[in-house]
């Protein structure tokens, strides 16, 4: 199974030895190759040639932009024009978007060439990418697991080798978790730093596009020509952006805070401590400062995460309805019958729980014991967060507790999956940029994940550390 990375990819076109066409047969190969994976729901094979052959003439020429050739697949809730896009749900059987997502705007033209579109959790909401209406995606690493969620079919995608990155979605851990179980960089930056026009939502005040990819090198080049201010996206940031892909090498000493409880929890897989351990004393032995610090708020976050997601998800979940587009029950007797049997069959069970539940937190008996609650601990989550950044360049985490797990396991209750997002929720809620890379394995071989968390819009900052802690995994291999 080979893995794609778009800097070798284009140096080696640029001396003449392959082409971006040669690049796009290969993918579709994989693509065919693993189709036992289910990480695709659509592949455009003749639009990628098409492009990929526009590609080599720009390069023939001597006028590549800077994306040219890199081929890309998309998440099935970032609208792709003229595309299905269907949030891997039932419920929008048959729509096809009429514009493009602005990230993906700006990909596609600075020369990217889309190969397809991928299954995610329904509506992004999962972590093991089983609640697809289209079925499970499986881990490249090993079938019988799964690839993590919600954008488990972004990550299959590229650890498969069937593209050279992803784009994806995280609103608790999206991209990370999935980028963990598969081996591969997953960042989610700051809240507002990428447009989210065109993203179906789920949870406005978290939703972030986020990037799936094998290096360090291509999540920079992509996040800095997808980034900045987007006038069809109120909340979008005009902070600066920066050329993330040229920052300089890490050259000074770091202060790295660890939070004690994400190592010390009795829940937490023993290999993976050991990995987080093993990748402090290396910090040590390299000149690194590394505390350990306490986040009293530990316990709390993942119900806040909850709460205010839930509440959001049933806000904008209302407008898929079965009247203007998607699917329409038949059974449609009367006006309600159309709403109610229309969601009820479209929907999946994650989705109508999480709908359920952020309806009764918003009600009018709940709204303040809950939601209201939820809101003032959110500010304490990130203001404490960012109290401990202002000491420290970053905060270094496990990404998840455990390593891939199988595919159908069964849960107890819904909570015992949702504690998969336990260590992403925190730079969610925070609305911080985090960053997961990979830093070895199990004794079973399946990937590691390390996570990085910096200050609000310290992309570059975050990077820039990242591939510094990339590096230092190397050296000791």
């Amino acid at each position: 199974m080979e893995r794609r990375a778009y800097a070798p990819f284009r140096e080696a076109v640029e001396k003449g030895q392959t082409s971006a066409l040669a690049e796009v047969n290969a993918c579709l190969s994989a693509i065919e190759n693993n189709k036992n994976l289910n990480a695709f729901l659509s592949v455009y094979a003749e639009e990628a040639k098409i492009a990929a052959k526009s590609a080599d003439e720009r390069f023939a020429n001597g006028n590549a932009r800077a994306l040219e050739g890199l081929i890309l697949s998309v998440k099935d809730v970032i609208a792709y024009k003229d595309h299905p896009l269907q949030a891997s749900s039932k419920i929008l059987n048959g729509y096809i978007s009429p514009f493009h997502a602005t990230v993906l705007q700006r990909l596609v033209e600075a020369g990217a060439i889309v190969i397809g579109r991928v299954s995610c959790d329904e509506f992004a909401m999962g972590s093991s990418n089983q609640s697809s209406a289209f079925g499970p995606v499986k881990n490249p690493v090993n079938p019988d697991l799964v690839p993590g969620g919600s954008s488990g079919g972004s990550a299959a995608s590229v650890a498969a080798g069937t593209c050279h990155a992803s784009l994806g979605s995280d609103t608790g851990g999206s991209v990370r978790q999935p980028a963990a179980f598969c081996g591969l960089v997953g960042l989610k930056p700051s809240y507002s730093r990428l447009s989210r026009y065109g993203l179906i939502a789920y949870a406005s005040s978290f939703d972030c596009i986020g990037i799936l990819a094998n290096t360090i090198e291509d999540t920079a080049l992509i996040l800095e020509l997808c980034a900045g201010e987007d006038e069809l996206d109120a909340t979008s940031s005009s902070a600066p952006t920066m050329a993330y892909s040229r920052i300089p090498k890490l050259d000074q000493a770091l202060k790295v805070a660890v939070i004690r409880d994400t190592i010390a929890h009795e829940g937490i897989q023993k290999e993976i401590v050991e990995a987080t351990e093993a990748t402090i004393e290396l910090l040590k032995s390299q000149g690194h400062t590394v505390t350990l610090v306490d986040f009293p708020l530990l316990d709390y976050i993942l119900p806040v995460y909850y709460i205010l997601t839930t509440a959001e998800a049933s806000s904008n979940l209302s407008r898929f309805d079965g009247v203007r587009y998607g699917y329409r029950s038949s059974a449609n007797a009367s006006l309600h019958d159309l709403y109610s049997k229309s969601r009820s069959e479209g929907f999946g069970p994650e989705v109508k729980r999480r709908i359920l539940l952020g309806t009764f937190v918003l009600s009018a008996s709940y709204y303040d014991a809950y939601y209201t609650q939820a809101q003032k601990v959110r500010r304490l989550v990130r203001d404490k967060t960012l109290e401990i950044l202002g000491e420290h360049d970053c905060i270094l985490t496990p990404t998840t507790p455990t390593t891939a797990f199988e595919l159908n396991k069964s849960f107890s209750n819904p909570v015992e999956s949702y504690l998969a997002d336990l260590f992403t929720v925190q730079a969610s809620v925070a609305g911080l940029p985090a960053i997961s890379i990979p830093v070895g394995n199990d004794h079973q071989g399946l990937p590691i994940g390390l996570q990085l968390v910096t200050g609000n819009m310290e992309e570059g900052k975050l990077l820039q550390i990242a591939q510094a802690f990339m590096q230092l995994q190397q050296v000791q291999v």
